[in-house]
């Protein structure tokens, strides 16, 4: 036979396969439209520039055009251009959300009166008081320009108790949000943009009331969660006091650095951030409580669809953990979580499984696109998706006796940990380069405390605190607490708890996420190998990637060399987060101090100045030896040869990282990086 009557033969089976594999997915297609939703948000987010409005329209009009196609094509392939529809409104969405928050951004260094109102009061890293404040007044600037939001850290304690609501004024030093610390970094700008802040910055004078205090929903949300905590604080003194105000409103300002290091150190400090796990153990909680309860009464329990009624009571208590914890964005992602499985349970279906996980997180990313990108996010839905995919895996085998009672409880409890772990040590590594040894172990002695004892408590001696009867339910959660903190500081303690291990390219962080989100999307072993491609790629990347020969911060401030032992640091203090995320990045565990003592053999002729102290030496030197000049504060004259970097042409291109590639000098800059997009001064 010829190739030519041949071809005719092969062209129908291929498409008769294709039709069979579409048809194949009725019944499971919303794992894979939250998988092609996510990845229109995320390619939203990874475009080099900002898309005009004339593309906005055109996309809207393709949506309609694909929609329409599925819809043609429903009982064949219509899957396919259903799924192309889809992505292309995530990235139409994530798009809208940035046109709805984008507001003025402060363009230079402010000095002088700052008026607003508190709507937030949080502590900064250094444990200094910080407020947020929206309805932004400053001295000798247009409304049109001033910010939405500034947020100041007060370097001189307050003399008046801050209340949000508050209309307050100071005189303070206000800047733009910064750039990454370097190309690929995180991006604070970006973090910034969307929380609507324009400016942040200092103030070394006492802040002053400038008028009564507005009232309003938030601010008695807000009001009423800081009272929460400071009783909290009240009943249970020390860090187990102020690890109960974190996990029940998202208040960490009073927990000190030692407790957030060890629980770091051995990977239980997603107990502190308000998330899925402490909206579900609370939900959960309640429901299991009512269900109990209604299963005294025979008659009821009986005839009554009892579970319900325990979904319907339990979701009031979601929404006041939602209210009493900040609503920050973590909890609006758990409360949506815990809102889709009880919405599951009312309507008879499976509170846990790959449905409801797609359906959590294509709302959570309708109500808020950016979220894809941090690390809350990806952990949450890693772990729920993993949890349901073991779990579904082990229903479906014959069930062993020792599986039931007891042994059953301890097979489960060992299996979600091993597995939970499993799902987001790779994303935990990538976003904070460490990986806990022991953290399977932790989170085996201290999340079954959490879960049984300590969320429980602490919610009922709230609401047992208007009776005064919560001393003993809140002693027993402190009890609790100190249990897990010991196991904290006892797992840290062990040799080789920590391991750090170096940033990869930013290429890694889709490639790993494409490869969970097709693998819990999956029905068959082909769509499977091509997620377990997906992750070998993002391995691969991880491997070959490299760190930066020289790092120059996005003010001039500080160099970082790498060097044999490590990178060496310019100066052993100041630009202390610049520095630790250099360190960090590196997987490198020294502190700054001890990165500045290392010995460095400078690879290219760099003479730098941090400030107007040594500034005319590094000019002297740069003219002995032609190089590159990097210095904060731009000299009157620069020698001829020398390749000037100072804050004028940072400003343009943010943080500059060097490599050394066959005897030439390759140059990144952060804003190569961030691309021509809103949050960058761009688009």
């Amino acid at each position: 036979m010829h190739q030519a009557d041949a071809a005719p033969l092969v062209r129908p089976a291929l498409s008769t396969r294709l039709v069979e594999g579409c048809r194949a997915l009725r019944g499971h297609r919303l794992p894979w439209l939250a998988v092609a939703f996510g990845a229109g948000v995320g390619a939203y987010f990874a475009l080099p520039v900002e898309p005009g409005r004339a593309t906005l329209m055109a996309g809207g009009w393709l949506v309609l055009m694909f929609g329409w196609l599925a819809w043609w094509l429903r009982t064949s392939v219509g899957i396919v251009p259903l799924l192309l529809a889809v992505l292309l409104a995530g990235a139409l969405v994530a798009q809208l959300r940035t046109m709805s928050v984008a507001g003025p951004v402060l363009g230079f260094r402010y000095y002088g009166a700052v008026e607003g109102r508190v709507v937030a009061i949080d502590r900064s890293a250094s444990g200094a008081v910080r407020v947020t404040l929206d309805r932004v007044r400053l001295d000798r600037m247009a409304p049109e320009r001033t910010p939405r939001r500034v947020r100041l850290s007060l370097q001189t304690p307050p003399e008046m108790p801050l209340e949000p609501g508050a209309r307050v004024m100071t005189t303070a030093h206000l800047l733009p949000p910064s750039g990454p610390t370097e190309p690929g970094g995180f991006d604070f700008q970006r973090h910034a943009f969307f929380l609507k802040l324009g400016a942040v910055g200092y103030t070394r004078v006492p802040v002053l009331l400038a008028g009564p205090g507005e009232a309003g929903w938030a601010t008695t949300v807000e009001r009423a969660r800081l009272a929460v905590a400071a009783a909290l604080r009240a009943r249970m003194p020390g860090q187990a006091g102020e690890v109960a105000a974190a996990i029940t409103t998202g208040d960490r300002s009073g927990l000190s650095p030692e407790v957030t290091g060890t629980l770091r150190a051995s990977n239980l400090a997603h107990l502190l951030a308000i998330s899925g796990l402490h909206m579900g153990l609370l939900v959960g909680f309640v429901f299991w409580a009512l269900r109990g309860a209604f299963a005294l009464i025979p008659r009821v329990a009986l005839t009554q669809p009892t579970r319900a009624w325990a979904a319907l009571a339990a979701f009031p208590f979601a929404v006041a953990y939602l209210f009493l914890s900040g609503g920050g964005v973590a909890t609006q992602r758990a409360f949506i979580m815990a809102a889709v499985m009880l919405g599951a349970v009312v309507l008879g279906r499976r509170a846990l499984s790959i449905r409801s996980v797609a359906i959590a997180a294509i709302l959570v990313l309708l109500w808020r696109p950016e979220s894809l990108t941090g690390p809350g996010f990806q952990m949450s839905f890693a772990a729920t998706g993993a949890l349901v995919l073991a779990f579904g895996a082990l229903n479906q085998m014959e069930r062993p006796a020792w599986r039931s009672g007891w042994r059953g409880s301890v097979f489960a409890l060992v299996v979600s940990s091993a597995v939970a772990g499993l799902a987001t040590a790779p994303i935990a590594a990538l976003h904070f380069n460490r990986i806990a040894h022991f953290g399977l172990i932790a989170n085996l002695l201290a999340v079954p405390v959490m879960g049984a004892a300590v969320m429980p408590l602490l919610f009922l001696g709230l609401l047992l605190m208007p009776l005064g009867l919560e001393a003993l339910p809140l002693a027993v959660a402190g009890w609790g607490i100190e249990w897990i903190l010991m196991v904290a500081e006892r797992v840290t303690a062990l040799p080789g708890a920590v391991r750090a291990v170096p940033a990869p390219h930013w290429v890694a962080l889709p490639l790993l996420g494409l490869g969970f989100g097709v693998f819990a999307a999956a029905r068959g072993a082909a769509a499977r190998a091509v997620a377990v491609a997906a992750g070998i790629g993002a391995a691969t990347v991880w491997g070959m990637s490299g760190r930066p020969d020289v790092l120059i911060s996005y003010d001039a401030r500080l160099i970082g060399v790498a060097t044999p032992e490590g990178r060496w640091l310019s100066r052993d203090s100041g630009v202390a987060f610049v520095a630790t995320s250099w360190l960090e990045n590196d997987g490198d565990l020294a502190s700054q101090e001890a990165a500045a003592a290392r010995d460095v053999a400078m690879p290219l002729p760099i003479h730098h100045a941090a400030g107007k102290r040594g500034l005319d030496d590094a000019v002297r030197a740069c003219a002995a030896e032609p190089g590159w000049l990097v210095v904060a504060v731009t000299p009157d004259a620069v020698p001829r040869g020398c390749r000037l970097i100072d804050p004028e042409s940072l400003s343009r291109t943010g943080a500059i990282a060097l490599s050394l590639r066959d005897g030439r000098v390759e140059m990144r800059t952060a804003r190569d990086v961030q691309g021509a997009r809103p949050w960058a001064g761009g688009g």
